[in-house]
C-alpha cells in the first residue's frame, strides 16, 4: 500500500491527469498576474538580451528595499514540464526567499517547448545568468555570489545551466539548488515497475514533456548533458549542492542517483528525500507544515552556502 505524508493524505484524491499538447495550450493561456506595489521589496521586470538571433529573455527581480550594497543573488528557473510555466509562477517562494534571505532572487522566463527546443531553454538561462553578473553594479548583486536553482523542469535547466557555465569558464555559480529536478530523459524508457503513488507529474506527461522538448525520442543516444544533465558522465568541479525530493515523486530515483554521483566526483551535495511526497506537494499543499520544513531546508542551505560567515537560520519549531 502506498504511504502518503501524513500532511499529504489528500494526495489519494489527485487524478493522473496527462499533460499532452491540447492540455498543455489550455493551460498556457492563462498567466498570473505578478504581484505590484510590495512595500518592502523592489520587483522590477526587464528584457535581457538573449542568445545570438534569439529574442530578449524576460528577467523579473526581487530585491529588498532595505539591503544596502551588494548583496548575493538567486537566478531561479521555473517549472512546467519544459512545456508551460512563467516566471511568475514561483512569485511567493522567490518574495520569501528574497525577504528571509536579504538577496536578489531574479527569476526567468524561459523559451518553452515544442516551439523552442534544447538547447533554447538553457541558452535563455545562459543569457540571464551572464546578465546577473555583468549587471552586478547596477543590480547591488556579488558576482561572486551567485547561485543558481529551479524546481521540476526548472531544476533540471538549473542543473544544465551549471554544467554549461562551469565548462565556458564561467560566470561563476557558487550554489546549486535542484529541487526534485527533472534532469534524465532516460526515466522515460525505464525498465521495471514505476514510482509507486506518483501523482501530479506522470509516465505519459513525462515522456510528452520530454519528447517535446528535445526533439527526439527520449532514451536516444547523442542527447546533451545541457538538456538531461544526469548523462555528464563527469560531474567533478560543479558548486555545492542541494538536492530535495519526495519518494513518490517520478523523479525520485534519478534525483538520488544524481546527488549520489555529485558526491562521488567530490561534490559537496545535501540530499533531501521526503517520505510520502509526490512531486510539487510543496507548491500544491504550501501551508502544510511538511511544505513550510522543505522550504526551509531549502533557504538554510542557500543561507549556508551565500553567507558562510553568519551563524545557521533559526527557526520557529512550532510555525
Amino acid at each position: 500500500m502506498v504511504r502518503f505524508h501524513p500532511d499529504l493524505a489528500v494526495g489519494r484524491l489527485i487524478p493522473p491527469v496527462r499533460f499532452g499538447p491540447v492540455s498543455t495550450s489550455l493551460l498556457n493561456r492563462v498567466r498570473p498576474r505578478g504581484t505590484r506595489g510590495v512595500e518592502d521589496l523592489l520587483v522590477e521586470d526587464h528584457a535581457v538580451p538573449g542568445p545570438d538571433g534569439a529574442p530578449a529573455v524576460r528577467v523579473r527581480t526581487y530585491r529588498p528595499r532595505s539591503a544596502q550594497g551588494r548583496v548575493p543573488a538567486l537566478l531561479w528557473v521555473h517549472g512546467g514540464g519544459m512545456v508551460s510555466g512563467t516566471a511568475l509562477i514561483d512569485e511567493r517562494a522567490n518574495m520569501d526567499l528574497a525577504r528571509t534571505l536579504g538577496v536578489v532572487v531574479a527569476s526567468v522566463e524561459y523559451r518553452l517547448a515544442p516551439g523552442a527546443q534544447a538547447p533554447s531553454q538553457v541558452e535563455d538561462c545562459y543569457a540571464a545568468l551572464r546578465w546577473l553578473a555583468t549587471g552586478a553594479d547596477d543590480l547591488g548583486v556579488d558576482p561572486e555570489r551567485i547561485a543558481v536553482g529551479g524546481a521540476s523542469a526548472g531544476g533540471g535547466l538549473a542543473a544544465g545551466l551549471v554544467l554549461l557555465a562551469h565548462d565556458r569558464g564561467g560566470p561563476a555559480v557558487a550554489f546549486q539548488l535542484l529541487v526534485y529536478p527533472m534532469i534524465d530523459d532516460r526515466t522515460v524508457v525505464r525498465e521495471g515497475a514505476p514510482v509507486p503513488g506518483v501523482r501530479v507529474w506522470t509516465p505519459a506527461s513525462n515522456r510528452y514533456g520530454w519528447t517535446s522538448y528535445l526533439g527526439v525520442p527520449p532514451g536516444s543516444p547523442g542527447i546533451s548533458a545541457y538538456a538531461a544533465p544526469a548523462r555528464r558522465a563527469d560531474l567533478a568541479g560543479l558548486p555545492p549542492a542541494w538536492v530535495g525530493v519526495g519518494t513518490l515523486d517520478l523523479f525520485h530515483d534519478e534525483d538520488v542517483r544524481y546527488a549520489h554521483r555529485l558526491r562521488e566526483a567530490g561534490v559537496a551535495c545535501a540530499l533531501d528525500v521526503v517520505e510520502g511526497a509526490f512531486h510539487g506537494f510543496d507548491a500544491l499543499f504550501p501551508s502544510k507544515h511538511v511544505s513550510r520544513v522543505f522550504w526551509r531546508a531549502q533557504a538554510s542551505a542557500l543561507h549556508a552556502a551565500l553567507f558562510p560567515e553568519r551563524p545557521p537560520l533559526r527557526w520557529d519549531a512550532s510555525a
